[in-house]
């Protein structure tokens, strides 16, 4: 095999260690800000098989990735979810093996998915309140879930994520209740800022809060912005030396908040996203077929690193091909 640089680099000299990875575009929630009707399927051919799947990570991994993410939709829809985590775990140069869930079926399957080699949990938490998780969910699955975070630490995952996503006269006040909910347990809750997608126009206008809303509160209270690590994600962490848990803001629409992209998307059906607001996908599923095509992959995904833009068009109120956020995973 020809020789590659040992990481992906685009023309802004940004590099990209992470990789966020869709494996379905289903979700059996029905949550307000994304699929309120729940999962249409489209009858288009199936999301990417294992053998795909592996052919992808190795890929990325010799080009110097060492981070996977797997989202959706919801991933633990996937009945070979096990078998994908260990494909994905076992591949050379891959350190971190993260997941994204609503977190309903981690009782059952959390286990099995540690097992095979998981190292990161984030699990979407809209409200601590059950009523409010019900009423933006469309589940009253508030109790499964925390039974799933108290088996995640019982099995000593390193990492432990929460995300809610910040929605106004929905949940905008409870950040209190989450810094007391943080005091004790050593998770990390990411408040994400609501972003405009190709399909929610009217709820974005209803229902958009500024992250700077929640960091004035943090910073009030005595939480300080941490320093970011290389292969982190796109949040800004605050501490408190009395919290044993953080508190991640991602904020789209703040001020350089594409300077630090690290991270590139493939959807469960094969095509790269340089961007998760951008206007095209490169299939990379034709290359995905045999182990022949290993070095045409890594060139084709090399050649359109090289076309990534500086920054989304959301302030201009582009949302590119995203309809919803369930289609690429967030």
């Amino acid at each position: 095999m020809a020789d590659h640089p040992r990481q992906l680099t685009d023309g802004f000299g940004r590099s990209f260690p992470y990789l966020r990875l869709s494996l379905t575009e289903a979700c059996n929630f029905r949550c307000s800000y994304c699929l309120p009707d729940g999962y249409q399927a489209d009858g288009r051919p199936r999301f990417l098989q294992v053998e795909e799947i592996a052919r992808l990570v190795r890929a990325f991994a010799a080009l110097g990735m060492s981070k996977i993410r797997l989202t959706g939709g919801e991933p633990s829809l996937r009945k070979d979810l096990d078998e994908i985590i260990a494909t994905v775990a076992a591949v050379p140069g891959i350190r971190k093996v993260a997941i994204t869930t609503n977190g309903t079926l981690l009782p059952r399957r959390l286990p099995g998915w540690h097992r095979a080699g998981l190292t990161a949990l984030n699990v979407s938490m809209d409200s601590l309140q059950r009523e409010r998780f019900k009423t933006i969910t469309g589940h009253d699955r508030l109790p499964e879930i925390e039974q799933g975070l108290a088996l995640a630490q019982a099995l000593g995952l390193p990492a432990i994520k929460l995300n809610a996503v910040l929605l106004r006269g929905l949940n905008d006040d409870e950040l209190p209740q989450w810094m007391d909910y943080l005091r004790d347990r050593p998770f990390s809750v990411r408040f994400i800022e609501l972003m405009r997608t190709g399909d929610n126009e009217a709820y974005f206008q209803r229902h958009h809060l500024r992250a700077d809303v929640v960091i004035e509160q943090l910073l009030a209270a005595g939480w300080h912005e941490r320093p970011r690590a290389a292969d982190a994600g796109p949040a800004r962490e605050y501490s408190h030396p009395d919290h044993r848990g953080t508190v991640g803001i991602i904020a789209p629409y703040s001020r350089d908040f594409c300077k630090g992209c690290n991270r590139l998307r493939v959807t469960a059906k094969g095509d790269l996203r340089l961007c998760l607001f951008g206007e095209f996908g490169v299939p990379l599923r034709p290359l995905l077929q045999s182990d022949d095509d290993h070095d045409a992959l890594l060139a084709r995904i090399t050649t359109q690193l090289g076309l990534k833009a500086a920054g989304h068009g959301l302030h201009q109120g582009q949302t590119g091909l995203t309809p919803h956020l369930a289609s690429i995973g967030g």
